[in-house]
C-alpha cells in the first residue's frame, strides 16, 4: 500500500512541478478566457486520462524486457535532468489556443490538449514515471491525471494573480531545481547501488554530471536573456 501511494503522490508532485510554465499550463490560461473554467477542466481531465494512459502502457511494456533494465534506470535518473532543463527553458503557444471543433467546448479543449501533449514534457514524464513504478500503473496514471488537473487549475484560478507578485521565471527556476535534484539523487543511487563505483569514482562521476548541469542551466538561462533583449 506504500508503494501504491508514492507511486502516486510522487506522480502527481512531479507532473504539477512539470506544469509549471508548461505549454499546457498556458493553454488552460488561454482557454479560461474563452470558455467558463468548469468546461476547460473536463476537457483537460478527459484529454489527459487518454494521452497518459497511453504514455503510462508505453512505459510499462518497457519494463518488461529485463535486459534492458539498468539502461532504463540511467535514462529515467537523466531524464529528470532533462526535465528540469526544459522547464527553465520554457514553453511557447503556436496558435492551439485558436484551435475550434463544432462539438462545443469540451470536445475542443480536450482535442487541443491531446495534441498539445503528444511528445510534450508531460507525457515523456509519465513514461518515465511508469518505468520507475512498473507495478502500480492504474496510480501513475491517477497521479499524473491528478497532478495535471491541479496544475492546470491553479495556472486558471491563481495565474494571472501568481505572475503579478511571483515573476514566472521564478516560478520556473524552483521547478526546473527540483527536477534536477531528484535526477541527480537517483543518478547517485544508481551509480552507487548498482554499478558499485569505487568512491573516488563516483564521486567524479557525479561531480561530471553537476558541472555538466550546472552549464547547461547556464547557457539556456543566457540564451533566453538574449533572446528577450532582441
Amino acid at each position: 500500500m506504500n508503494s501504491v501511494l508514492t507511486a502516486y503522490l510522487f506522480s502527481a508532485g512531479a507532473v504539477v512541478l512539470a506544469e509549471m510554465g508548461d505549454k499546457t499550463q498556458l493553454l488552460a490560461i488561454a482557454f479560461a478566457a474563452k470558455y467558463k473554467a468548469s468546461k476547460v477542466m473536463i476537457g483537460v481531465f478527459l484529454a489527459t486520462m487518454i494521452n497518459h494512459a497511453l504514455a503510462v502502457a508505453v512505459g510499462n511494456f518497457i519494463t518488461r524486457f529485463e535486459t534492458i533494465q539498468m539502461i532504463i534506470q540511467i535514462l529515467a535518473a537523466l531524464s529528470f535532468i532533462l526535465f528540469g532543463l526544459w522547464t527553465i527553458r520554457g514553453d511557447k503557444l503556436e496558435g492551439e489556443e485558436n484551435r475550434t471543433t463544432r462539438f462545443g467546448a469540451v470536445v475542443t479543449v480536450a482535442i487541443a490538449f491531446f495534441i498539445a501533449e503528444m511528445g510534450d514534457k508531460t507525457q515523456l514524464m509519465t513514461i518515465t514515471l511508469a518505468t520507475k513504478f512498473p507495478d502500480s500503473p492504474a496510480f501513475i496514471l491517477l497521479g499524473t491525471t491528478t497532478g495535471m488537473v491541479i496544475a492546470d487549475g491553479m495556472g486558471i484560478v491563481v495565474g494571472t494573480i501568481l505572475r503579478k507578485k511571483i515573476p514566472e521565471r521564478k516560478i520556473k527556476l524552483i521547478s526546473a531545481g527540483v527536477f534536477i535534484l531528484f535526477g541527480l539523487i537517483a543518478s547517485y543511487q544508481i551509480l552507487h547501488d548498482d554499478f558499485r563505483l569505487p568512491i573516488l569514482a563516483l564521486i567524479g562521476g557525479m561531480a561530471a554530471l553537476v558541472i555538466l548541469t550546472g552549464l547547461a542551466c547556464y547557457a539556456i538561462i543566457k540564451k533566453d536573456k538574449v533572446e528577450e533583449h532582441e
